[in-house]
């Protein structure tokens, strides 16, 4: 081959090199071009996860708060249908911790025996403080002695008469009076006789009855039922025990109670557990007042087109 032929073979070889080389970077440039379109940014990937992870973050928190702030508000409406009525026996003889029970910071109803040395006094005291006051009636029980009940009792073996009789001055003997309740009287408050009696004279004079509840055969709200006098119940005896534990635990009852009924009817008393039971509602008050609102008997009685036997 001569040289001619040589140069010329040389350049062919070239030229085929060059075109080869264009086309694979040509190709090469395409193939890119699609990969950036096609494939996603690994940021832009990134970014919604992260926002979607923050999003199923922040969502629970939303949601607990929503509802913590709902159960706030059916705790609220929930405690504005709660009663409370704190009711004191035995005032009316200069009993121990009178003093201190008149001194508690929420109204609540006392109740007063008839024809005792501080009757008159103790009533007008606890009316001037704007609390409620009844009568304290003093009834036959199944067991006790006579001389326990105080000047007159309404006992079993009394006519008609004479129970109308006693009933008429015991209202007569308690100023301010709105009420009534048996003191003791497991007895005379299982009698239909008697209690038809009281009860009749109780609304012939515009008072409601409390059925204190001393014993679980009594007739009062069937005899109420058939008068038709507004009635209330106890539900919790405080201080049956003398002890500052026992009343603390019987406020525990008193939360059960509203549980299970928009209001709760609880009795204390003056006298030997007088000085505890008044610390042990002091000390209560506040969370009292969290749970209920501390009323007096008379604002647990209804209108008149409402039903007036309460549980």
């Amino acid at each position: 081959m001569n040289q001619r032929n040589r140069d010329r073979t040389c350049n062919n070889l070239l030229q085929w090199f060059q075109k080869r080389m264009l086309s694979v970077c040509v190709t090469t440039t395409m193939l890119l071009a699609v990969a950036s379109v096609q494939a996603p940014s690994a940021v832009g990937a990134e970014q919604p996860q992260k926002a979607a992870a923050s999003s199923m973050t922040r969502q629970p928190v939303g949601l607990t708060e929503q509802q913590h702030k709902s159960a706030s508000q059916d705790a609220e409406q929930s405690k504005a249908f709660k009663r409370i009525a704190i009711v004191i026996d035995d005032f009316g003889n200069g009993m121990t911790g009178t003093e201190e029970m008149l001194k508690l910071p929420f109204p609540f109803t006392i109740a007063v025996m008839p024809f005792m040395p501080t009757t008159k006094s103790d009533a007008e005291n606890a009316h001037k403080l704007g609390h409620d006051v009844i009568v304290h009636m003093p009834m036959e029980p199944n067991k006790g002695k006579k001389e326990w009940l105080g000047p007159g009792a309404i006992t079993t073996d009394l006519s008609d008469a004479e129970i109308r009789k006693r009933v008429e001055a015991a209202i007569d003997n308690v100023p301010f009076a709105v009420g009534m309740n048996n003191h003791m009287g497991s007895k005379a408050t299982s009698d239909e006789r008697v209690m038809r009696v009281v009860l009749t004279v109780c609304k012939e004079r515009g008072l409601f009855f409390l059925d204190s509840r001393t014993s679980y055969k009594t007739v009062v709200p069937k005899i109420a039922a058939e008068i038709g006098i507004p009635l209330l119940n106890n539900h919790v005896f405080l201080d049956d025990v003398y002890s500052t534990s026992h009343i603390a635990k019987q406020i525990g009852e008193v939360y059960k109670q509203l549980e299970q009924t928009e209001h709760c009817v609880a009795i204390g008393h003056v006298g030997p557990p007088g000085k505890k039971t008044a610390a042990v509602l002091l000390q209560s008050t506040p969370s009292l007042r969290e749970n209920a609102i501390i009323v007096k008997l008379s604002d647990l009685i209804r209108g008149p087109s409402d039903e007036q036997i309460l549980p």
